[in-house]
């Protein structure tokens, strides 16, 4: 089915204001479709989440919140986000969420490992009710294998605002700053700790 007239200049418009309706599919691009993580820092949401198998796309920014255009310096009720693109014929959702939450601490409900506050809290956006029983799916089972309480929340849809161009694709562009902040902020020990040699 083609997009309508309609539908077209709508994506147009999201796309050239820096919002993306969180959960839209990337018809434009082929047989791709999008998500929407909070996974604390988004250089390092950013870093895991493009190194999956079938990711074609990472881009960093802000969701969840009622605040328009939100910036580095404020976005203030957002959440730190990434929007990821990703060919459903070679990872399902369930395994991207599955990844995602093999690159987080699920367990702690006041930030992410050295970075605290509530625009670094966790979660899954999600678009619609397949979705949304699959992160549910998904988070019941890191609950079981952990053996502990999950604090990263499944929520509904919303927009996703772009990030500045100078935190798009941080770790890559910057290593020598992104891998001090990293070895500083110990998130590979935080990860280790929670997940042992499943962590990624």
């Amino acid at each position: 089915m083609k997009p309508t007239r309609t539908a077209l200049a709508l994506t147009a418009l999201f796309c050239l204001s820096g919002a993306v309706p969180i959960g839209a599919a990337a018809w434009a691009a082929g047989p791709t479709k999008t998500a929407v993580f909070a996974g604390g820092c988004f250089w390092s949401a950013e870093k895991a989440m493009e190194h999956l198998p079938g990711v074609t796309d990472v881009v960093v920014g802000y969701a969840g919140g009622a605040l328009r255009n939100p910036t580095y310096d404020n976005h203030q009720g957002h959440l730190e986000a990434v929007k990821v693109t990703y060919d459903p014929a070679k990872i399902s959702y369930a395994k991207l969420v599955d990844g995602f939450f093999h690159n987080i601490d699920p367990t702690d409900a006041g930030g992410q490992i050295c970075d605290r506050g509530p625009s670094y809290a966790t979660a899954v956006f999600v678009s619609d009710q397949d979705e949304t029983r699959t992160a549910q799916a998904v988070k019941a089972q890191v609950a079981k294998t952990l053996g502990k309480p999950v604090a990263t929340r499944v929520l509904t849809g919303g927009t996703f605002w772009k990030g500045e161009a100078y935190h798009q694709d941080y770790a890559r562009k910057n290593p020598a700053s992104y891998n001090a902040y990293r070895i500083g902020c110990g998130r590979d020990r935080a990860l280790k700790a929670v997940w042992g040699p499943a962590a990624s």
